[in-house]
């Protein structure tokens, strides 16, 4: 269930970007759903709808499943609980003047979620749910959901360009600009001035700093998984598959934003040097016990995030996110972008949480 509430916050970023120009409407909320079919459509709107609500529907399914309800009623409460979030969205878009509610990404909504339910259901009867289920079981102690739903964000994360490869966290630097544009023409200006407009941090790393920042990148969603994977070799493959998701994430941001010619270019000797040596760290510590997993885990975030605070901000994002596709991305881009910030923060809150739990003893 984890996971269904996280995508329901990525829609609702996703329907709602870029949550400025709020107004109140000047038309019945409700006037949408009795519009005729649009005269201009594309296929990839109409798609994108469809595709956007179908995890959704599979998520809701699964869960209602696990809890022990037929598969009828799971396959209605999945599509009822969809069709009412895109409603709701739809609905609160009237109070923005950039988006414009929709009949149609409604109803295709709809359908998407549908279309997740019943390929839950199809999932479901071909025992596909219940092999999972045991899989998690044999690699996973109980009560790992959170872990987990923060694993399958990670790459997410690494989607954004970040400063460094594998580099998720860098906001400090963003909140102290914004902080300081707040105070602009209060009293505290002056305090703003000479302390928030500081450099808090050096002006930069040393190759020896990404070095240690790139491997801590690795290490640390490794860590975070040994927290909930039962020891031995489980833990190993673990590794390679965040290593090699890790690695596929920030190619495909690299590809997709300084184009396919150079969807490499990410990988210098000093990203080599840190990859390998985070994942062969990563192997070494594959055989600890789970509390010290976690206390390793929360000290690699809070190296990594204050490694990443020095590093350089990659100046030329700004202008390759203007030209990509048009903004056809740009939602998806800005939820990315989000995820690759707070991500650390997440993660070290969710540790923090299996501090005070007996579960690792």
């Amino acid at each position: 269930m984890p996971l269904a509430w996280l995508y329901v916050v990525l829609i609702g970023y996703a329907s709602l970007y870029p949550f400025t120009g709020w107004r109140w409407p000047t038309v019945t909320p409700w006037a949408f759903l009795m519009l005729p079919w649009p005269r201009y459509w594309t296929g990839f709107d109409l798609v994108s709808n469809l595709l956007g609500y179908l995890p959704l529907g599979l998520l809701v399914f699964a869960a209602q499943v696990r809890t022990g309800r037929a598969d009828g009623a799971a396959f209605l409460r999945a599509v009822l609980a969809a069709a009412a979030l895109s409603l709701a969205m739809e609905l609160v878009q009237n109070g923005l003047p950039s988006r414009v509610p929709s009949n149609v990404d409604w109803a295709f909504n709809t359908l998407g979620a549908a279309a997740g339910a019943a390929l839950g259901m199809l999932m479901h009867a071909v025992g596909l749910l219940d092999r999972w289920q045991r899989l998690r079981e044999r690699w996973f102690v109980d009560h790992s959901a959170g872990a987990l739903a923060l694993l399958l964000l990670w790459p997410t994360g690494l989607l954004f360009p970040t400063a460094l490869p594998f580099g998720v966290g860098q906001v400090l630097s963003r909140l102290q600009d914004t902080l300081a544009g707040w105070l602009t023409g209060t009293p505290l200006e002056e305090w703003s001035q000479t302390v928030l407009e500081a450099q808090w941090f050096g002006p930069g790393l040393p190759p020896a700093g990404e070095f240690c920042a790139i491997a801590l990148g690795l290490i640390a969603p490794c860590l975070l998984a040994f927290t909930v994977c039962r020891p031995g070799w489980r833990r190993g493959v673990l590794v390679l598959g965040i290593g090699g998701a890790g690695v596929a994430a920030t190619t495909l941001s690299t590809a997709l934003n300084f184009g396919p010619d150079h969807a490499m270019a990410w990988l210098t000797s000093t990203a080599m040097a840190g990859l390998s040596a985070g994942g062969s760290a990563s192997l070494l510590l594959a055989w600890v016990p789970r509390r010290a997993a976690v206390a390793l885990g929360l000290m690699a975030l809070t190296a990594l995030v204050s490694l990443v605070a020095q590093a350089p901000e990659d100046v030329y994002f700004a202008q390759s996110l203007q030209a990509w596709e048009q903004g056809r991305f740009i939602r998806f881009h800005g939820a990315a972008q989000w995820v690759g910030w707070l991500w650390p923060y997440a993660a070290m809150t969710y540790l923090l949480g299996r501090v005070a739990s007996r579960e690792d003893a």
